[in-house]
């Protein structure tokens, strides 16, 4: 399941996050990468346990726990800690590849097992050409490239790429998340159940019938969640 996300973070917040990191000192993306990463990627990152990232770390992850889209869609049992990348002049795609299947945050030794990837957009699209995320599904591939603040969620086992950027520079987030609902059809079968209670709720207010479908609702999540 593919998931735009809009209002992760506000104008403002992007414009502090942007603040902290495009002034910062960028290394080739490949240093961070994995062997099949290194010969597909063409970036540059953020170190991680620079104060920059740290800093703006902290932001992305505050926007996430007041988004409940976000909770509702990605069930987040653990988030990989947000990495920041960034796609300009010759170090400007990341061709096809997929993303490790468990990933380990070195400075305490976590474990995320990567369910779902995000990628969490920090330019606005009329600031560089090219630069779409682009995920290969069973449709064939999908394309986005959304305004600064909203985040795509997509199955991290997927093959996805980013174009290669001709004009301006890409800024974004991207980072992990662990399910607690690790089947990706009963989370989709709980991310529909959710929003059609949502929407009928603020349709028809509070009832005996949105009581029975919210408790079901919450049944499921009993029987499949791992906390």
């Amino acid at each position: 399941m593919m998931l735009r996300v809009p209002d992760v973070l506000s104008a403002p917040a992007v414009a502090r996050v942007r603040s902290l990191i495009e002034s910062a000192d960028w290394s080739d993306g490949r240093n961070a990468a994995g062997a099949q990463a290194m010969a597909t990627r063409n970036n540059r990152q953020l170190p991680e346990d620079g104060k920059a990232a740290r800093a703006a770390r902290a932001l992305v992850l505050e926007g996430l726990s007041q988004n409940a889209l976000f909770f509702t869609a990605a069930l987040p049992k653990k988030i990989f800690p947000p990495l920041f990348n960034r796609y300009d002049g010759r170090s400007n795609e990341f061709s096809n590849h997929v993303d490790t299947a468990v990933r380990t945050w070195t400075p305490t030794g976590t474990h995320v097992r990567t369910d779902i990837a995000a990628t969490l957009f920090l330019s606005d699209p009329r600031e560089y050409d090219g630069g779409e995320l682009v995920v290969e599904d069973s449709f064939g591939p999908q394309a986005a490239k959304l305004r600064a603040g909203e985040l795509l969620l997509y199955p991290a086992s997927s093959i996805h790429r980013v174009e290669p950027v001709t004009r301006g520079t890409r800024l974004a987030s991207f980072f992990w998340v662990e399910n607690m609902v690790g089947n990706d059809e009963q989370r989709g079968l709980l991310y529909e159940l959710d929003m059609a209670i949502y929407n009928l709720r603020n349709r028809h207010g509070e009832n005996a019938e949105l009581i029975r479908l919210t408790g079901c609702y919450h049944h499921l999540m009993r029987m499949w969640a791992s906390t």
